[in-house]
């Protein structure tokens, strides 16, 4: 984290100064706002937090409870969220508090007493390594708490305005030629659900009114968002139930403190998550088939019988539950609607859309994958720095177009994964084509629900994969996979991607020749891209940079070379790298990089590992490349050190100019 561009702070450095509407910002919800979020949920939240960083932006977040979430239903946080804790600051601080999963075990029936279970496997959580970043299991709570603190220090200043019930929306339409669109197209009404501390008196039930300009509704699997635009959850359940309780018990089953898939002869199966604080846990408890017209009977089930059910799967051992603090009946089922916005598909590229729908309003499926909160956060992200570049004016609203065409098809991925994970699950070990089926396909999709499956198709955003072979390891389309680097300033060992914070910015990575490196070797290549990108009124970070702004405000421009840091000569990296923040204008010394030394000092962020060279680890070409990164971590485009024309195409056709003409650093 930097600080200190504006002078000596003696405060918290997570508390940013408040900015543009984060200035004086109204306790009272405006009758007119640029982004109303209903929903503080975690893809409400992680939206919310995004957008705080977006100051000319104003975003007010609705929520129908009084106060914040006490207990959460989700609790699995895949690596690929803990990397998005990293953006916002505090996956170091949840990581602490959380239990993490190193190892998942599989119990059986025992061959010789098939009434009594063994256990049969204990493979790795994450046996490839596609993460530095743990798997943890937290309450959702905790989460929205993390995120509600970084959306309240950030400039814009968001917090949740509690006690508005969405009722519905309006989204008004260009009815004759040459009429204009109002600037707050999109008419919510809302309902007061509590009273107001405020001396006029009480108002709960009253109704009021919001004009938007965009809407994002991240309301839940019973959206109202999603009803008011014609959109439906469509779908089937698989007929089966299961009961979830979060517990506190005493028990002789070995691996209480393990994730575990338990299946029993005759009585059906468990999925165990041991839970934070190290002594609560939850088990998912297979309740068997549902019946035809037999829901309203199964979602009747006590919890005296889900846990006599658990002591049924678990013998010989037995489980004596002391406090119960939460626990619920569900039926899976698998929904999706087509589209998450208002425009329809005969009408993409003609109207902008309006209305966005996240997480459980365009998709349901089961818990057990643990993907619920995970993808729907990626949702939120996906959106919300998208809006943020819009209406900042950074970019066209044609981008708005990409989020539904990336996120369902993300969505849709899911639920055929968790339609398989939920069938082997439930499923009798005899039924199963091979006795080892269950952990073979965990070990085997292992990248799916950690979240490092997602591959986004060209479009907009995502260019084509013409120059791969020059970055292998960074695939265009997936997200940018950190590897451990060395800062040249101070010799600091560092983890590249973990300096990518949620702040809007894109990211461009240039990595060196093998020839390039200051002082001892021939740096002509990344010299006349450095000048070219500071220089060109082509460059993006020329055109579409505010004159008035940092150098590094709209793109943060990084360089690695391929040799040791102590061969690196600073005086003769290019500006670009180095670039001048603040008043003082002062010098940003972390942005030029080298490879890792083999000296065995732990990394600053205790997660480096010594001696790993980021170049061979990801494939770059000894020609070097420009690895371009959006600002929600994924990789853009793959281009050699002298595809500035190739840049220039990519950036022009989505952002807008920020000047007339090129401006001196």
């Amino acid at each position: 984290m930097q600080f200190h561009h504006h002078g000596y702070v003696s405060g918290d450095p997570r508390v940013l100064p408040a900015e543009g509407v984060g200035v004086d910002r109204p306790t009272e919800l405006p009758d007119e706002v640029d982004v109303l979020i209903v929903g503080s949920g975690p893809a409400g939240m992680i939206a919310a937090a995004q957008l705080a960083r977006f100051p000319g932006v104003t975003t007010r977040i609705i929520e129908r409870r009084p106060g914040r979430l006490a207990i959460g239903q989700a609790d699995g946080i895949q690596a690929r969220s803990v990397e998005t804790f990293q953006a916002f600051g505090f996956a170091g601080r949840i990581t602490a508090e959380a239990y993490q999963i190193s190892e998942m075990c599989f119990w059986k029936p025992d061959v010789e007493h098939p009434e009594n279970i063994v256990r049969t496997a204990r493979p790795l959580d994450d046996p490839a390594g596609v993460s530095e970043f743990p798997h943890l299991i937290v309450n959702q709570a905790r989460v929205l708490d993390y995120f509600a603190e970084y959306a309240a220090n950030a400039p814009a200043r968001i917090t949740p305005d509690y006690g508005l019930e969405f009722l519905g929306l309006e989204v008004a339409e260009v009815t004759g030629a040459g009429e204009a669109l109002p600037e707050f197209p999109v008419t919510v009404t809302l309902r007061h659900t509590t009273d107001s501390p405020d001396p006029a008196g009480p108002r709960e039930g009253s109704e009021r009114t919001v004009r938007a300009k965009y809407v994002i509704g991240a309301d839940g699997a019973r959206s109202g968002v999603r009803e008011s635009i014609g959109r439906k959850l469509t779908g089937a359940s698989a007929n089966h139930a299961w009961g979830v309780m979060d517990v506190l018990a005493v028990t002789d089953f070995p691996d209480i403190r393990l994730k575990c898939a338990i299946q029993s002869h005759t009585g059906g199966s468990i999925l165990l998550i041991p839970r934070e604080g190290g002594h609560l846990f939850r088990m998912y408890v297979d309740l068997g088939e549902v019946p035809e017209g037999g829901s309203a009977a199964v979602r009747a089930t006590t919890i005296e019988q889900i846990i006599a059910k658990a002591n049924e799967i678990l013998t010989p051992y037995t489980l004596d539950v002391k406090d119960v603090a939460w626990h619920s009946v569900y039926e899976v089922g698998h929904r999706l609607t087509d589209k998450f916005d208002d425009v329809a598909h005969e009408h993409v590229g003609t109207r902008t859309p309006r209305v966005f729908i996240t997480g459980d309003a365009c998709h349901t499926h089961s818990a057990k994958a643990g993907q619920g909160m995970n993808v729907s956060m990626q949702d939120g992200w996906n959106i919300a720095w998208k809006l943020g570049h819009v209406l900042e004016g950074r970019a066209s609203e044609a981008l708005l177009d990409t989020y539904s065409a990336e996120r369902q098809v993300i969505a849709q991925n899911l639920i055929d994964f968790d339609r398989e994970w939920s069938t082997l699950m439930a499923a009798k070990p005899e039924d199963l084509k091979d006795p080892t089926e269950l952990e073979d396909f965990y070990v085997k999709t292992a990248e799916f629900p950690a979240g490092f499956m997602t591959h986004y198709a060209p479009s907009l955003i995502t260019g084509s994969a013409d120059h791969q072979s020059l970055a292998t390891g960074f695939p265009v389309g997936k997200r940018f996979r950190s590897a451990p680097v060395q800062r040249v300033a101070d010799g600091t060992p560092q983890h590249l991607g973990h300096h990518a914070t949620a702040d809007g910015r894109w990211r461009i990575y240039v990595f060196a020749d093998a020839a390039g490196g200051g002082s001892t070797g021939d740096t002509a290549a990344v010299d006349a891209l450095g000048a070219w990108l500071t220089e060109s009124p082509d460059s993006p970070v020329v055109a579409f940079t505010p004159a008035d702004a940092d150098l590094d405000s709209r793109f943060d421009v990084k360089v690695i070379y391929r040799r040791p840091h102590t061969e690196v000569d600073l005086a003769t990296v290019p500006p670009v790298f180095l670039p001048r923040s603040g008043p003082f204008g002062l010098i940003d010394y972390e942005k030029v990089h080298a490879l890792r030394s083999d000296a065995g000092v732990a990394g600053g962020d205790g997660l480096s590992e010594p001696g790993v060279d980021i170049f061979a680890e990801r494939g770059i070409d000894p020609a070097g490349a420009i690895v371009v990164v959006r600002p929600d971590h994924y990789v853009a485009q793959v281009l050699p050190l002298d595809g500035t024309a190739e840049l220039a195409a990519f950036f022009a056709r989505l952002m807008l100019p920020q000047r007339e003409a090129v401006a001196a650093y």
